[in-house]
């Protein structure tokens, strides 16, 4: 198999990105969530990553700095997503590298940990874990097994928390 470039998204990316998660997910909600979390004040590129092959952007990972509140404290975390591989391109190993770059790349810029709404059997491969094993809940109104987190820093979720979504995420389910 060829090299997979992981990188920072630029704004020459924004079409092939689009087209990525419509093609992952077979409909345009994905696409419509990044391109409103990308207009919010929060939103950082840096926290946005491509997997190139051959030249080509065939995945995409999206990391959403989002708070944890606790006991009327708030720490921020990174929610990842969402993640998708072109499906032409799929086992081909691309998902599992841009997990690891994510957590790579919150190591690298301060965050304690990552929190993920998906498939728990897929991200627990990676180290997150299950949400009721680290008490963290989020405002999603997802299955409470699909929540995952992994801490970054040991202790980041001591004692759990929950975790609060922007409303663009909201609007996807």
């Amino acid at each position: 198999m060829h090299e997979i470039t992981v990188r920072p998204e630029t704004s020459e990316d924004v079409r092939a990105i689009d087209v990525v998660h419509i093609s992952a997910f077979g409909g345009e909600a994905e696409a419509r969530l990044i391109s409103a979390l990308r207009a919010a004040a929060s939103y950082n590129r840096e926290l946005s990553l491509v997997a190139e092959l051959n030249g080509r952007i065939v995945g995409h990972v999206l990391l959403t700095r989002v708070p944890v509140r606790k006991d009327g404290e708030e720490k921020i975390v990174l929610a990842l997503g969402p993640m998708s591989v072109v499906p032409s391109q799929s086992h081909r190993g691309i998902g599992s590298v841009l997990i690891k770059a994510s957590v790579e790349l919150a190591r690298e810029k301060g965050y304690g940990a990552i929190i993920v709404v998906g498939y728990p059997e897929y991200y627990q491969r990676f180290g997150f874990l299950p949400a009721k094993d680290i008490k963290v809940t989020c405002n999603l109104p997802a299955p409470a097994d699909a929540l995952t987190g992994m801490e970054i820093v040991e202790g980041n979720l001591a004692g759990g928390g929950h975790v609060e979504y922007p409303e663009p995420f909201l609007e996807l389910y």
